[in-house]
């Protein structure tokens, strides 16, 4: 789960990381009181879930009231277009108005589970303030890293070493390990995936604030944080991502036109890649699990046929603790409801396989049945094009 900018700052601020003041409108005419209470000169930023927000144009300086509030009306409404929203990009709902701080220097920080160690890794650069995609791309020894033992506190000395690879000492040195220390207690006490701050600021007056900030949460750990919950925005979310949540199923819309549903997601990841080595484009990851009931694979297919984008369907189960009968049944009965127009193809695997494709054989509808993922792949790329 994603949140907005200012929802995050919410979060970390209750840690001790340091942020601006600033406040939140939901409609143009409240920013002028806003710019007033902040001392005039702000900076206003559009709320949306992506980065990038500066270069399309969501992010701008303002001197004085009456000029924010007049960027803020030009903002509200606009569909905010960022090397992460896509050509479609968000449409701008909410602005945060912030004090505008006197800039001395731009850093990163961040934290992220890096999954070969399985371990939290913080990460700091002295190139902050872009991408940080382009700075690891291009300027890789300006990132630094410090991998943390989840079962050992935060030592002192790896705060210290990571301030110094920024080269803030001295005066600088207490805030700087102060506001990492923090930043790690909040990743660990929200059960984050993600945490960013980029910029992280130092001022012309020597403070450092959290200019910006990013998080992401563990859905798996959202039980834990009801609380959160109440933070997540749907329409920054994809509609069909949205309904698949719901069913319990683990669905990622991508950019292709050929629908997958499979059980397991490395079965899934495998699929994807025979399919885009086979020459087609894969429109989804589905995962429907490895217990799926006829009711979830019925929706499951549903959700898939409701990408305008899908041309063809394959559907790969390999039945262990899924039974390919119930498999079999769940898409007879969506394809049967639904009225599905587009190739299906349907490769069955494993417990209850002969069944599975009795049941597709006397359903009266136009199944393709495979033989092997590679068959699969290549019957159903065919037909997609």
């Amino acid at each position: 789960m994603k949140i907005h900018e200012y929802q995050a700052k919410q979060v970390l601020s209750q840690f001790g990381v340091p942020i601006p003041r600033g406040e939140l409108a939901s409609n143009p005419y409240e920013v002028y009181d806003i710019a007033s209470r902040l001392g005039g000169s702000v900076v206003v930023k559009a709320q949306i879930h992506a980065g990038g927000r500066g270069k399309g144009g969501g992010v701008k300086v303002a001197s004085t009231p009456a000029e924010a509030e007049e960027i803020a009306a030009a903002m509200f409404g606009m569909t905010l277009v960022t090397h992460q929203t896509g050509p479609e990009g968000r449409t701008v709902r909410r602005v945060l108005i912030e004090e505008a701080l006197p800039i001395k220097k731009e850093y990163y920080l961040g934290i992220v589970v890096d999954r070969g160690t399985q371990k939290p890794v913080i990460m700091v650069s002295p190139s902050g303030g872009m991408d940080i995609e382009k700075v690891a791309a291009e300027t890789p020894h300006l990132i630094f890293k410090e991998f943390v033992d989840p079962g050992v506190p935060l030592q002192s000395y790896v705060l210290r070493k990571l301030a110094f690879k920024l080269g803030l000492t001295g005066e600088l040195l207490g805030p700087t390990t102060k506001t990492i220390a923090a930043l790690y207690r909040a990743f660990e006490a929200v059960d984050a995936s993600l945490v960013e701050i980029n910029p992280f600021l130092l001022t012309e007056t020597q403070k450092v604030y959290a200019l910006d900030a990013k998080m992401n949460f563990d859905d798996n750990a959202l039980y834990r944080h009801k609380d959160l919950l109440s933070l997540r925005d749907f329409h920054e979310e994809d509609p069909l991502e949205i309904e698949a949540s719901r069913y319990g199923l683990s669905y990622i819309r991508l950019d292709g036109n050929i629908g997958c549903m499979v059980n397991g997601a490395g079965l899934a990841m495998a699929t994807m890649d025979i399919i885009k080595l086979t020459g087609g484009n894969p429109a989804n990851f589905l995962d429907v699990g490895g217990g799926a009931t006829v009711e979830q694979v019925r929706n499951a297919f549903k959700i898939i046929l409701g990408d305008q984008n899908v041309n063809a369907v394959l559907i790969n189960i390999f039945g262990g603790i899924m039974r390919c009968d119930i498999v079999a049944s769940g898409v007879v009965e969506a394809a049967k409801s639904i009225g599905v127009n587009i190739p299906v193809v349907v490769r069955l695997e494993g417990t209850n396989v002969e069944k599975g494709q009795e049941i597709l054989q006397n359903s009266g509808l136009k199944f393709t049945v495979a033989d092997g993922m590679k068959d699969a792949a290549e019957k159903v790329v065919a037909l997609a094009k």
